[in-house]
């Protein structure tokens, strides 16, 4: 009965923590009431124990909180198989003393690391360096940081105390991630975004910049804009000129098909042995056959003449021989008229 009332009180942590922000240390008022015995590493990973959490403790200045915050949040609370993660957030005025100037205030900062997932507890105004005593306030079992020895405040590493009590658990460092490389971003892109916040309705002043420098910005805003207009043009007349080559590729391609049908059809035709020949010399023969004189088929009889040579049409004279007299001419006439007569 006892492992059930202790598992829903576990189970009910964890929702409230997933659906509302993490409560301040100052304001909660679940204090830790068990006996706060202290705890080795070897101990703290085999989950003991059972009747409390393992308080782990993770400080920082966390100014525009970014991914590699809330990595290092996450490996300090997935440290221990039952964990409990109390984040600790330097003061503006510690901050500004020993680090320097942050771009987040205090309370924007508190209220980032309020609604990390990882976080169970936020202390406010966390001490620069621990001290036992604040160690034994918030019944801190172990501290969580990276291993890169920190120097600040007149110590070469402000956690070698810690670490020298057994107290100190690694975390690792995202690489490529930093608050200090997003403000040199800023730094060095700084005209792209004055100019960004000068067309988001920001007045100059708001953003401390010069009479000159804000007519500067304003003109480099309106070339950008022209120059924004002159690719959009040359977008659109590169998609027209596509288009119409596109067109034009279809067109020549409907022409040269139709070309070619044509060209079929005029060799079909007039081609050398197109129909147009042969249909001239069916016509040519039937003309040539209408215009030849009728020959006698081979059967027809023959009377005193020679099988070898065709008769001659009555109206034709023999120019080779004419008649020497009139008596002989009226004597070939007679002939004549007899081998007609003998034909029909």
């Amino acid at each position: 009965c006892e492992f059930k009332t202790k598992l829903t009180f576990f189970v009910f942590s964890s929702f409230q923590t997933l659906t509302a922000p993490a409560p301040f240390a100052d304001e909660t008022s679940c204090q830790c009431q068990a006996p706060h015995e202290k705890l080795t590493i070897a101990q703290a990973r085999l989950g003991t124990p059972a009747d409390r959490p393992v308080r782990v403790y993770a400080d920082g200045i966390f100014d525009l909180f970014h991914a590699g915050h809330a990595r290092a949040l996450m490996q300090a609370k997935t440290l221990f198989p039952n964990s409990y993660l109390l984040v600790g957030v330097c003061s503006d005025d510690l901050t500004h003393k020993f680090k320097g100037f942050t771009v987040m205030n205090e309370t924007e900062r508190y209220e980032a690391l309020r609604h990390c997932r990882y976080v169970d507890e936020v202390i406010r105004d966390a001490p620069w360096t621990l001290t036992p005593e604040f160690l034994e306030k918030h019944k801190i079992d172990f501290v969580a940081h990276d291993d890169i020895p920190y120097s600040s405040a007149g110590s070469d590493d402000v956690y070698k105390h810690i670490k020298e009590a057994g107290m100190f658990v690694p975390t690792q460092r995202t690489e490529g991630i930093s608050t200090s490389d997003i403000i040199t971003r800023i730094v060095r892109d700084y005209d792209v975004y004055a100019r960004r916040n000068l067309q988001r309705g920001y007045t100059a002043k708001e953003l401390n910049v010069s009479f000159i420098n804000e007519k500067k910005y304003r003109f480099q805003n309106q070339v950008d804009k022209m120059k924004e207009k002159v690719k959009n043009v040359e977008e659109k007349s590169k998609e027209f000129v596509y288009k119409v080559e596109e067109k034009s590729h279809d067109l020549i391609q409907k022409w040269e098909e139709k070309s070619r049908e044509f060209i079929g059809n005029f060799l079909e035709l007039f081609g050398p042995d197109g129909a147009w020949k042969q249909m001239f010399q069916e016509r040519s023969g039937r003309m040539l056959q209408a215009f030849s004189p009728r020959q006698s088929p081979n059967s027809s009889p023959t009377r005193g003449r020679s099988p070898s040579r065709s008769p001659s049409p009555p109206w034709v004279i023999n120019k080779t021989s004419p008649p020497s007299s009139p008596k002989a001419a009226s004597a070939s006439l007679s002939s004549m008229s007899e081998g007609d007569e003998d034909e029909k």
